[in-house]
């Protein structure tokens, strides 16, 4: 036997054992979450091949399973974070139809007020509806409350989840550094198996993507191409989170005006980029706060917010219509507050239509973002009405000059030109010269109540509900910011109804017999007559005013809210099972198959015996040797 044989015999006992101890290794991590399949490789050597030598030992998957894992845990972790908390706001409103929902405590109200209107003389009937009118405000108060505790929810939660983020981004780049200079190859693929592991965590916090350098490392980054680790540098992510939030906290680009917290990364370099400016996370927990915190919840505030307003509005206002003549509209608005609105719809000369809006104010002109208007895809700007009605035509003509100037720099399409001229109360709109534009209509809202303990003027309307910031008669006024934001926990029923309740019942603005005629007209301003309500509410469309009736409205909000609900649990449902097709189809091909490795083992265990044989039948012709 030449000396090949024993040499080759040798090579294979160590190179079987190697192999041998692999498999032991993989057998016993089959078990062990985030452990990835080895594979040893053996090479030839000596002459003419006739040797072996144990290679490499390397990780077995599939990359781009590895990929798609990623992807849908962070869809996972989005719709499972939203799911959550949009469930919660559908509980606010109770169940539909059910007394102690949102709508049954409105019809319960509306019932209320059928029956004074039957039996006006009635103490007990007055006192009932005003304990239900409060009840309602009261239920609307602790719904709006609710929203904005859940809003300091998720800001607290994005506090913490970005702590967590930043950990794991920090154990990225240390694994990074330690892989870099790591020679031996079963502790090299530990530490990537542990790289990997800390990336699929921090893919369930934001959506990221990963470069494979030469070096060994990964580059880091979001799919919208934020790099957050390169090599063995992290970006640091910090959270000032504002603590409890209200309606009017909000996300602004400009951190003078920025009400809530951002996540910030740090660079390396000292560069800063804000991860919470929309469109930088797109997917993760993280990407589902702070859309939940900056629209979804803020929707919902403004839904509660408009149906608070229609409930006030509705009992307090009349509708005043002008009249076409040619390309102009006239209008009296004669009795109009600060806050009450004038609607002028104009169309182009390509025939677009926008509305602009002209909110009276007791203040010089202003800017407003028509999100807080009727109309949010129109233009919207305040006039000064503190002059009295002789002003009114160049108030507003100062106002449609100033919204021109705005609208024109920022680079709006179809400004509209106007011009408006009027004696006393009376104005009329239309074209500024030379211009094309053509006012189709005129409309405004005009609060009867001059306060609120004026239960008499403007019969048969009244301030029943109020804000309860001093007991205001609620206008939508700007003067002070917008009085509609949160006005859903500040609606309350006004003192001097609640101290006055045969005022329910009045005849007339001088007759105070009873008589049902108020109450009746009361419930037909909440149940029957139209009202508009913003397209920022989300309520029939994002584009255009929605016309519906108070109780309408509040019955549309809880079926927006419980459609909502329905389809954000769908939609996680779905991911989740996207979700555990991506594990399943990686543990496939990275996972540890304990038949295939007893197989293995069974081969690997022969080819030992064999090479053990060799290395046998050489000592025992050794012995018979030293034998002779």
């Amino acid at each position: 036997m030449s000396l090949n044989a024993l040499s080759t015999a040798t090579a294979g006992l160590a190179a079987t054992q190697a192999a041998i101890n692999v498999v032991s290794q993989n057998v016993a991590n089959s078990g062990t979450a985030g452990y990835v399949k080895r594979t040893i490789s053996s090479v030839a050597t000596g002459t003419n091949n006739s040797g072996v030598a144990t290679g490499t030992i390397t990780r077995s998957f599939d990359a781009a399973a590895l990929r798609q894992l990623r992807l849908e845990t962070s869809g996972a972790a989005y719709t499972s974070t939203k799911s959550g908390v949009v469930a919660q706001l559908d509980t606010l409103y109770g169940t539909p139809g059910s007394a102690a929902a949102l709508d049954g405590t409105l019809n319960t109200f509306t019932e209320s007020l059928q029956e004074l209107a039957a039996n006006p003389t009635s103490a007990a009937a007055r006192t009932t509806v005003v304990s239900n009118a409060s009840a309602l405000a009261s239920q609307i108060n602790g719904a709006a409350a609710t929203v904005q505790n859940l809003r300091t929810g998720v800001e607290s939660q994005l506090g913490t989840d970005t702590k967590s983020a930043n950990t794991v981004l920090t154990t990225i780049a240390s694994l990074n550094a330690k892989i870099q200079n790591t020679a031996d190859s079963s502790s090299l693929a530990d530490l990537q198996d542990q790289r990997d592991q800390a990336i699929n965590t921090l893919s369930g916090f934001m959506d990221v993507q990963t470069a494979a350098q030469s070096d060994g490392t990964v580059t880091v980054l979001t799919q919208s191409g934020v790099t957050l680790v390169d090599r063995g540098n992290a970006a640091s992510l910090t959270f000032d989170g504002h603590g409890a939030l209200n309606a009017n906290s909000s996300y602004s680009t400009d951190p003078t005006k920025r009400t809530v917290g951002t996540i910030t990364a740090t660079l390396p370099g000292g560069g800063k980029i804000d991860l919470g400016a929309p469109g930088v996370l797109r997917s993760g927990s993280l990407a589902a706060e702070i859309e939940l915190r900056d629209q979804t919840l803020p929707q919902a505030q403004r839904q509660l917010d408009d149906l608070a307003g229609g409930l006030a509005s509705a009992l307090t206002d009349k509708s005043v219509t002008g009249t076409v003549s040619g390309n102009a509209a006239t209008i009296d608005l004669t009795g109009i507050q600060a806050g009450n609105r004038l609607t002028i719809p104009v169309t182009a000369a390509d025939g677009s239509v926008r509305n602009v809006t002209l909110i009276a104010s007791n203040a010089a002109t202003a800017a407003v973002d028509p999100s807080q208007t009727d109309d949010s895809s129109g233009l919207a700007q305040t006039f000064d009405i503190s002059g009295g009605p002789s002003t009114y035509a160049t108030a507003i003509q100062t106002a449609l000059s100033a919204l021109n100037t705005r609208a024109t720099a920022a680079g709006t399409k179809n400004v509209p030109a106007l011009a408006a001229t009027g004696t006393g109360a009376t104005v009329t709109i239309g074209p500024a010269a030379a211009s094309t534009d053509k006012v189709t209509a005129a409309s405004a809202n005009i609060t009867l109540p001059t306060s609120a303990t004026d239960l008499t003027t403007g019969f048969p309307q009244i301030a029943l509900f109020v804000d309860g910031s001093g007991n205001q008669l609620f206008t939508g006024s700007f003067d002070n910011g917008s009085q509609l934001t949160g006005f859903a926990q500040r609606i309350t029923v006004n003192s001097a109804v609640s101290g006055n309740t045969s005022a329910l019942t009045a005849s007339s603005a001088t007759d105070s017999s009873a008589s049902g005629g108020r109450a009746q007209a009361i419930y037909t301003a909440l149940t029957s007559t139209q009202q508009t309500f913003s397209s920022s509410s989300g309520i029939g469309g994002v584009s255009a005013p929605y016309h519906a009736s108070v109780v309408g409205f509040a019955q549309d909000v809880i079926a927006s809210q419980g459609a909502a609900a329905s389809n954000a649990a769908a939609l996680n449902d779905t991911q989740q099972t996207a979700l555990s097709t991506a594990q399943g189809r990686f543990a496939s091909g990275a996972g540890v198959n304990i038949d295939q490795e007893m197989s293995n083992l069974i081969a690997l265990q022969t080819a030992y015996g064999a090479n053990a044989r060799v290395l046998t039948a050489a000592r025992d012709m050794l012995n018979q040797l030293l034998q002779i």
